[in-house]
């Protein structure tokens, strides 16, 4: 296997392991005004992902210093076209990092209250923006002969986009309950798993719909194959659910999500950003691609140091297993561990 194509399978693991990991993120921000009626419960769902959210956001920033290195005519290609919504992607994570470190630094309801929004925010605008990214980076923009964008921002707001972004929205949202119901008890855990059916319903509609026009648009045998494997993890989560099962629900929400990034990188591959104009040229593994020999040091670092990062999340996720609930918040904590 050549060395553009397996840092392709690497880059495409990054933004797997980003998604999976960060998508329930994003999905307990979203719902901290739904299933939180005090502050006791919103410092519950906050402390769910308080160990870990910015550990799993590292999974972004290797994803794209990895893209720079391997692929810089995609790296160039992607942020100078996809400036505006990377932007506001970068703006809501910075917010709503800045919200989980200062929510606590005050006893005043409003404080907190603001903060709570920036939250939301913060979550909603990476967990829409990112699916309207991917599908257009699946699906192809406007790259001239010069591999340069050619396109504007509303260029980027076509409605295979928009529903890429809303089958993200919805599947984070899905993703972000059975965690919650999976790290919680009392009333928030079961609030969450009957939450968990119905966006999952709605996230297995919008899913079935933006994958199939996938596959009908640019897909192959292979991405089919892929995607049926995702709806059925999909499946299984809502079924393990309604069962009661939420560790089990997770994995499938868990799976559904990593098969369906790998789908999309499936029917993607061998290009990196297929172009639309018919006197353009598409971004491929060979002419988006760094030299051989900075691909070798690179391939040589990854082995290195990936199973030591991978074995430090995974050991971080092992120590904050348990469940919390309210009874574990002290009533007059001056900080939440986040």
């Amino acid at each position: 296997m050549e060395l553009t194509t397996i840092w392709f399978v690497l880059i495409a693991a990054l933004w797997i392991g980003y998604f999976t990991l960060e998508g329930f993120d994003f999905g307990v921000g979203m719902l901290l005004p739904v299933l939180a009626e005090d502050d006791a419960e919103r410092r519950v769902l906050i402390n769910t992902i308080g160990p870990v959210w910015d550990g799993n956001e590292v999974w972004l920033l290797v994803a794209g210093g990895a893209t720079f290195a391997a692929f810089p005519e995609w790296y160039a290609t992607l942020f100078s076209g996809f400036y505006l919504p990377l932007l506001l992607i970068l703006v809501a994570l910075i917010v709503r990092g800045l919200a989980f470190e200062y929510r606590a630094k005050r006893d005043d309801d409003r404080w907190r209250a603001r903060w709570d929004v920036a939250i939301v925010v913060g979550s909603v605008v990476p967990a829409l923006l990112w699916g309207v990214a991917f599908a257009n980076i699946v699906r192809g923009v406007p790259i001239d002969a010069d591999l340069e964008y050619a396109g504007g921002f509303l260029t980027l707001l076509n409605p295979y986009a928009l529903l890429g972004g809303i089958t993200t929205l919805l599947l984070f949202l899905t993703h972000g309950a059975v965690f919650i119901s999976l790290k919680t008890d009392g009333r928030i855990r079961h609030a969450a798993r009957e939450l968990g059916i119905g966006l999952g319903a709605l996230a297995a509609v919008a899913a079935v719909a933006f994958l199939a026009w996938t596959q009908v648009s640019t897909g192959t045998t292979a991405s089919a194959v892929v995607f049926l494997a995702a709806a059925a993890g999909l499946v299984a989560a809502l079924l393990a659910l309604l069962r009661g099962n939420e560790g089990w629900a997770f994995t499938g929400t868990f799976l559904a999500i990593a098969l369906a990034v790998a789908g999309l990188f499936v029917a993607l591959f061998p290009d990196v950003m297929p172009t639309t104009l018919a006197d353009g040229t598409a971004l491929t593994t060979t002419n988006a691609a760094a030299t051989a020999y900075t691909l070798k040091i690179m391939t040589v670092v990854a082995a290195l140091f990936t199973p030591v990062v991978v074995g430090y999340q995974a050991w971080s996720y092992w120590v904050f297993r348990k469940r919390i609930s309210v009874h574990h918040i002290p009533v007059a904590a001056e900080s939440v561990s986040v």
